[in-house]
């Protein structure tokens, strides 16, 4: 978690929700420093926004600490404590937008299991939640080709670099699902 700039993320929330054309429900997986989800609050098209975080201590910093209380209390904001591969596999919702800001991005991964997410099993999960015309949006430490050739295959990638003081620039995926939602490989 880094909340130096914070530039990158924000356009992890905006990218999407510009491109979607009614009321949102947007999920973000990943809360981090909460910085997604208080600019997907700010989105006049955010209804609704449902945060996925499975460590319980992130929430804790972001109650107590960060100054995040308002953005998880505002009452658009439904908080799961739990895993995002098995909230992906079990909820009925669908939702308009999906943020993935999950460990380091799809190539540097931290926590192994989180690796998962950005398979082709992964994706096929992020397909079964999104609405019809939505649109999937990623976060990453760096370009990942593997993972943007994934994605290409369920429509356009737009990839959207931001720079940082030092090292490569951050980058957020961002693909518009078609009639069905993205189509796992």
């Amino acid at each position: 978690m880094d909340d130096r700039d914070g530039r990158s993320e924000r356009l992890l929330a905006r990218a999407p929700l510009d491109l979607v054309a009614r009321p949102a429900h947007v999920l973000i997986g990943g809360l981090g420093v909460g910085t997604t989800l208080r600019e997907a609050l700010s989105h006049p098209r955010a209804a609704r926004v449902t945060v996925v975080e499975v460590e319980p201590a992130v929430v804790r910093w972001n109650r107590e600490l960060l100054g995040g209380a308002g953005a998880l209390d505002d009452p658009r904001t439904v908080l799961v404590v739990g895993d995002l591969l098995e909230h992906l596999a079990t909820t009925g919702a669908t939702y308009d937008a999906v943020c993935l800001d999950v460990d380091n991005g799809p190539d540097w991964t931290v926590v192994p299991g989180n690796a998962r997410l950005y398979e082709p099993q992964g994706l096929a999960l992020v397909r079964r939640v999104l609405a019809p015309g939505g649109v999937l949006a990623v976060w990453g430490a760096a370009r990942a080709p593997a993972y943007e050739a994934l994605l290409a295959r369920t429509g356009e990638v737009a990839v959207h670099e931001v720079p940082v003081a030092r090292g490569e620039p951050d980058v957020v995926l961002v693909v518009r699902a078609g009639g069905g939602g993205p189509r796992g490989g």
